[in-house]
């Protein structure tokens, strides 16, 4: 696969849609984009761009028949990607992008229907008794990103431990997702969502419908919330032995990426009422910041002297 051969005008124009796409909707995500050289920053908008679409249908306000069948047609469209039937000229922006991505890196595009039938499982009104449950929609749903963004970095010949990067890649997906559930308690509630594990909730004495979002007195909704960090922070300590399989500048923008939600749970865990009552963010300066510790490699270098013990 080529990464170097010229754009042609209309696939210009397909990732600069994409771009626009992750700019919007995604800061956290431009953030660490922003660190790795252009051809990779456009391969990661265009995936980017797709599993928007994917989420945007899950959020969306149709009837669940209707998302089902939006979710089909996407579904569709990913295989004529994966077919190479998508042309240039094509009127859509995001599967001309994805196309030409998926031609110049291995991007494990069968991660991508990994994503739709997590989506899926949110129209389906899924809920999760367990961890494992839980587990699984969050592979679906975040997981897979993991993945497809190391096809596009890839790994460091010689890197130790090589076959175990989509592994670890996989991990840091959860790991973001557990921090996205705590982050979001308030406003998933509101719709009827809760991601909680229901026997996680039991256990903290906290409602296990939408009334999590005004837990009462009696539930210990601090416990929970830190229990739940600690959680979060097992899988990115976990996940972050990927970083020395990659080089600089993709792992800085896996540590960028990684360092904010670090901060965000170190938000949570201090005021874990918090995200009843707003939604917790980490103003820009600190984002600049940590992209700029990402850019230094300290938190890779860290993770392979770990390795090394």
């Amino acid at each position: 696969m080529t990464t170097s051969s010229p754009l042609p005008p209309p696939v210009v124009a397909a990732y600069h849609y994409c771009h626009s796409v992750a700019e919007q909707h995604a800061r956290n995500f431009s953030y660490g984009a922003r660190l790795v050289p252009a051809p990779k920053r456009r391969a990661l908008t265009a995936v980017y761009a797709f599993a928007r679409r994917v989420d945007d249908i899950g959020d969306g306000r149709l009837d669940p028949a209707a998302k089902e069948e939006r979710l089909s047609a996407t579904r569709a469209l990913l295989e004529r990607v994966r077919d190479g039937a998508v042309q240039q000229d094509d009127t859509d922006p995001v599967a001309v992008a994805l196309g030409d991505a998926a031609r110049r890196y291995p991007i494990p595009l069968g991660a991508l229907d990994e994503l739709i039938d997590g989506v899926l499982m949110d129209v389906r009104g899924h809920t999760y008794e367990t961890w494992d449950d839980l587990r699984v929609y969050c592979t679906r749903v975040a997981g897979t990103i993991g993945r497809l963004s190391l096809g596009v970095f890839g790994v460091l010949p010689g890197a130790r431990e090589a076959e175990r990067a989509p592994e670890y890649a996989d991990t840091l997906g959860l790991a973001l997702q557990v921090t996205n559930i705590l982050r979001d308690i308030r406003e998933d509630a509101a719709n009827g969502r809760v991601y909680l594990p229901a026997e996680d909730l039991r256990k903290f004495g906290c409602p296990e419908g939408p009334g999590l979002a005004g837990p009462g007195p009696e539930s210990d909704f601090t416990g929970l919330i830190r229990f739940q960090v600690r959680r979060a922070r097992e899988l990115f300590a976990e996940g972050s032995r990927l970083l020395p399989m990659l080089d600089r500048r993709s792992g800085a923008c896996v540590t960028t990426m990684a360092g904010i939600y670090h901060r965000l749970l170190d938000r949570i865990e201090a005021d874990p009422r918090a995200v009843l009552r707003h939604r917790v963010t980490l103003p820009a300066g600190h984002k600049i910041l940590v992209a700029a510790r990402g850019l230094t490699g300290l938190d890779a270098r860290r993770a392979a002297r770990r390795e090394r013990l």
